[in-house]
């Protein structure tokens, strides 16, 4: 089964959506920011394991858009999610890897999401 972080620094979006994603997916673990999340993809077991980035509030050191872009750099086979807020546009993210949902969304189109995402392409 693959690991899907979730990084978040806003407390309760993260308990909103860790909560949904754990529905359906055992392995989920949640970083507050993209600093963390880069200390963890560095790890070479549990960047074996990542088999989905879901990213949603992650201000501090560098932008969502720039976060998506340096993971995709490091981790190019991990899909990510992004789970955009009024501050972003879909067109600030690129790529068949990258998924953009703005928030709201119901918690079955964020699951059916990341079930796509977590498919194996032939």
């Amino acid at each position: 089964m693959s690991t899907i972080l979730l990084v978040d620094s806003d407390p309760l979006h993260a308990f909103l959506f860790k909560s949904i994603l754990e529905r359906k997916f055992p392995d989920v673990q949640r970083v507050s920011d993209a600093a963390e999340a880069f200390c963890l993809v560095e790890q070479p077991q549990f960047a074996g394991r990542l088999g989905l980035v879901v990213s949603g509030s992650t201000q501090g050191c560098i932008d969502s858009p720039a976060f998506v872009a340096e993971l995709h750099v490091r981790l190019p086979h991990v899909p990510v999610l992004v789970l955009g807020d009024a501050n972003e546009a879909k067109s600030d993210y690129s790529g068949e890897w990258v998924r953009y949902l703005s928030r709201p969304k119901a918690s079955e189109q964020i699951l059916q999401t990341a079930q796509e995402l977590l498919t194996p392409r032939s």
